[in-house]
């Protein structure tokens, strides 16, 4: 299975001591160089960078269909556009983005889109976590923006 991930996903993980879900459900992500470099500009106390320099499944590759890369980056940031890019050049089977714009831009191109929320639903699922609630309030607690009414679906979803 190929997955490749933007910036947010990884970070939010790491910051909600989570990352390892990422490779439980998917095996090896794969980053673009931007995604790379993003995480890598967060600090060296950073939990995502902490984690990408201790973790051998995130594999990081270069893109290289430049004329996709630049029409995506007039709408989105660098890290966005290579991850979508990047999925694009390998055929993934996912590409994880939170974004809205980039989630868009991805699906009008045929990829498959999930985010952080459908991860740990997903890993609810799949019995990885026992219950998301705790984890959702720790991405809030950490910056991460939720509706009330997407927030209500998920722990409807989830069966919390």
């Amino acid at each position: 299975m190929i997955i490749v991930s933007d910036t947010s996903p990884i970070s939010n993980l790491a910051a909600i001591g989570q990352l390892e879900l990422l490779q439980q459900l998917y095996g090896n992500v794969i980053i673009p160089t931007a995604v790379h470099q993003e995480i890598l500009n967060s600090g060296d106390t950073d939990p995502a960078v902490l984690a990408i320099k201790s973790v051998n499944w995130i594999q990081i590759c270069s893109i290289t269909n430049n004329t996709l890369f630049q029409n995506l980056q007039n709408n989105l940031d660098i890290g966005e556009a290579e991850a979508i890019t990047l999925a694009v050049e390998l055929n993934a089977d996912r590409l994880i983005v939170d974004e809205r714009r980039g989630r868009k831009e991805a699906i009008k191109l045929g990829l498959r889109v999930t985010g952080i929320l459908g991860i740990l639903l997903a890993a609810k699922q799949q019995g990885l976590v026992s219950t998301i609630q705790p984890l959702l309030d720790d991405l809030i607690a950490n910056g991460f923006w939720i509706r009330e009414e997407l927030y209500a679906e998920l722990l409807q979803l989830a069966g919390e």
